[in-house]
């Protein structure tokens, strides 16, 4: 069975880029009669805020999305499904890692990151120091090494594709400066755990992607490297630039307050997934959705 996930964080409110990756994850799902979880990535903590958990159950209440598995409400998922509940498993998987000798530390500050990867790329200033990975005030990172870190996948947008992990985005941190798992491997450590065999992402996240798959491959993880992906484009501001949860005045939350209906948000995703007709009901735009048909963009 196909099994997929909803991801969001709890970082700010929803905004149209959110609702339109939810519910393309939804159709994609529903359509092949699969198993859709809802998983919040939480782990930043200084970032997470009772409103933002509140506003992702409103919100898939709000668009009639429903999930077969996952926190029901903020209670819930604080209680029971929150990402602090797997933080021995991350850790594991970090010291599986350690021990193969796959990680360094690293002392860079995010200043001097700023003037010597100005690309965005690490360009591996502390690969080689040695430094103790117990020593304090330091992020573990992870060796990529280019021409050794190539990864294969397939996308059900673009077809089979190749990618360097290493060229993409260098050597990613996996452990931040204050011990907290980073992204990259808790949530490969929850897809993995989660059992999920399709991962819906932005087109920004294709870097992620490789990375994941590369880091799956150093832990012996044969399942996620198999897994189907699909990135789909990003929706953007009037600017041209990606929407960001740091606008409230785009966010899902305004629309409500300012009498945008759910129907109204549904059919304008429609329209951005390709559809001449402006579907603004969710069975309609169900029985008309075919992945094959999905632009590749």
């Amino acid at each position: 069975m196909l099994r997929s996930r909803l991801a969001p964080t709890p970082s700010g409110y929803l905004h149209l880029g959110n609702a339109f990756s939810f519910l393309l994850t939804w159709l994609v799902v529903r359509k092949q009669h699969g198993h859709l979880h809802l998983r919040i990535d939480d782990l930043d903590a200084d970032r997470a805020k009772p409103d933002y958990y509140d506003d992702i159950f409103t919100t898939l209440d709000w668009l009639g999305l429903d999930c077969d598995s996952g926190a029901r409400n903020t209670y819930d998922c604080l209680r029971n499904w929150s990402q602090k509940h797997r933080l021995n498993e991350y850790h594991q998987a970090l010291m599986r890692l350690a021990d193969a000798g796959e990680i360094f530390a690293c002392e860079c500050s995010r200043s001097l990151l700023t003037t010597i990867a100005s690309n965005g790329v690490y360009p591996g200033e502390c690969r080689a120091k040695g430094i103790p990975l117990t020593q304090s005030n330091t992020a573990w990172r992870v060796r990529l090494v280019e021409g050794a870190s190539d990864v294969q996948f397939y996308d059900a947008a673009q077809g089979e594709m190749s990618m360097d992990a290493a060229r993409a985005q260098g050597d990613v941190i996996v452990r931040r400066r204050d011990g907290i798992p980073a992204y990259h491997i808790a949530s490969l450590v929850d897809d993995t755990l989660d059992a999920i065999t399709l991962v819906v992402r932005g087109a920004d996240l294709l870097p992620s992607t490789a990375v994941q798959i590369a880091l799956a491959q150093k832990l012996g993880l044969a399942g996620f490297p198999t897994a189907t992906f699909l990135h789909h484009a990003l929706l953007t501001e009037d600017s041209g630039k990606k929407l960001s949860k740091s606008h409230d005045s785009l966010s899902l939350r305004a629309m409500r307050e300012n009498g945008t209906s759910a129907e109204e948000v549904i059919a304008r995703c429609a329209v951005l997934m390709g559809f001449d007709t402006p579907y603004s009901s969710l069975q309609a735009l169900l029985e008309a959705f075919s992945l094959e048909k999905f632009p590749q963009r």
